[in-house]
C-alpha cells in the first residue's frame, strides 16, 4: 500500500460522502486521477463529473467520458429507515443504477467495486456473518442491496467483468452525518461535556453493531481491486458492541460521565434483531492484508473531538 500507483484513473461515485471523501484522498495520495460523479462540485484535486443516480444515461456517460482503470461505486441512499418511505426509488438509485454502471464498466474495460452493505443479512441466522451466510433482507434499503450484490455476482461469472462487492458493516468518522446514531451519540456527549444540553435521548442500549472507520473501509475498496481475481469481501471489525458500549466510549471521550445523562425513549426503539450483525473479515484480512486498523474507542474520540470543536466554534446555539 505504501507504493505509489501512476497514471490510474478512478471514478468514485459518491464522492462528496463520507466514504467517497476518505477513497478519494487515498486514490490522490497514491498517484490516481480522481473523477467523482456528483451533482454539485467535488472535493480538492478531484475533477467533477455530473450524474445522477436515477438517471441512467448520465450513468453511462460518465463513465464514457472517465473510462476509469477503477470504478468505485459508493453512492446511495445510506439511511435505512427512510428506505421505508419509498422502496421504488430507493431499489432504483441502488439496484438500478449498479446495473447500469456494471454494464458501463464493462463496455470500458474497468474494474469495479460496488458497496454492499450488512443489512443485505438481516435474519442470517448466524453471527458472526461471512460471505457465504444467509442474506435475508428485513428493509427495502437491504433488499436493493441484495439486487446490487448480486448484480455483482452474476455479472462476474457471466462476463468475467472484474467486479467486486464489498459489504460494510457499520463505518463512522467524523464526517458521518448527524442523524446517525454514532454521531448522534458523540455530539450529544460533546454538547453535554459543553454544557449546552443536559440529557442524550436514545433507544434500545443493548443493541448490537460492528462498528469500524471509513477510512479503513476506503482502504478496503482499494485493495479489493488490486487483487488477482475479484471476490467479494466482508469488510467488518469482527467485533460486536452495544449502543451502551458506544455510549460509554463517546462519554469517556468527553470526560463526563453518562449516569443520569441517557432517557430511552420507547420511540426509538426497533424491533429486536434475531441475528446480531457482526461480520466476519477472515476472507479480507487473508486474501487482502485488510483489517480495521483504527481502534474502536481511537474513533469515537476522534469524532467526540470534532464535535466539541464544532459546539465551540458555533457558540450555544450550535447544539
Amino acid at each position: 500500500m505504501a507504493d505509489r500507483v501512476s497514471a490510474r484513473r478512478a471514478l468514485v461515485t459518491g464522492v462528496t460522502g463520507q466514504d467517497g471523501g476518505y477513497l478519494a484522498e487515498l486514490l490522490l495520495d497514491r498517484g490516481y486521477e480522481v473523477f467523482g460523479l456528483t451533482r454539485s462540485g467535488a472535493p480538492d484535486h478531484v475533477t467533477p463529473v455530473t450524474g445522477e443516480l436515477l438517471d441512467a444515461g448520465s450513468l453511462r456517460a460518465a463513465v464514457r467520458e472517465t473510462r476509469p482503470d477503477e470504478l468505485y461505486h459508493l453512492a446511495a441512499p445510506t439511511f435505512v429507515p427512510a428506505s421505508w418511505e419509498d422502496p421504488t426509488e430507493v431499489v432504483e438509485a441502488i439496484a438500478v443504477a449498479t446495473g447500469v454502471l456494471l454494464g458501463a464498466a464493462r463496455e470500458a474495460g474497468s474494474r469495479v467495486y460496488v458497496a454492499a452493505s450488512s443489512e443485505v443479512f438481516g435474519d442470517a441466522g448466524e453471527s458472526p456473518q461471512h460471505e457465504r451466510s444467509p442474506m435475508r433482507p428485513r428493509s427495502p434499503y437491504g433488499v436493493a442491496k441484495l439486487a446490487a450484490h448480486g448484480l455483482v455476482g452474476a455479472l462476474r461469472e457471466r462476463f468475467g467483468l472484474f467486479a467486486v462487492s464489498g459489504i460494510t458493516y457499520n463505518h463512522e468518522s467524523p464526517r458521518r452525518p448527524l442523524r446517525f446514531l454514532p454521531r448522534k451519540v458523540t455530539r450529544g456527549a460533546a454538547a453535554i461535556a459543553l454544557g449546552l444540553e443536559e440529557e442524550l435521548v436514545l433507544g434500545d442500549l443493548g443493541a448490537v453493531r460492528d462498528w469500524h472507520h471509513a477510512a479503513d473501509t476506503a482502504r478496503g475498496a482499494h485493495l479489493a481491486l488490486q487483487a488477482d481475481a475479484p471476490r467479494d469481501y466482508v469488510f467488518a471489525s469482527g467485533v460486536g458492541r452495544t449502543v451502551g458500549d458506544l455510549v460509554d466510549a463517546a462519554f469517556a471521550a468527553a470526560g463526563v460521565s453518562p449516569d443520569g445523562r441517557i432517557r430511552v425513549d420507547p420511540a426509538f426503539v426497533r424491533p429486536p434483531e434475531a441475528t446480531p450483525l457482526v461480520g466476519d473479515p477472515s476472507r479480507a484480512e487473508r486474501e487482502l492484508g485488510w483489517r480495521a486498523e483504527i481502534p474502536f474507542e481511537a474513533m469515537i474520540a476522534e469524532m467526540v473531538e470534532a464535535d466539541l470543536a464544532e459546539l465551540r466554534d458555533a457558540g450555544p446555539s450550535g447544539a
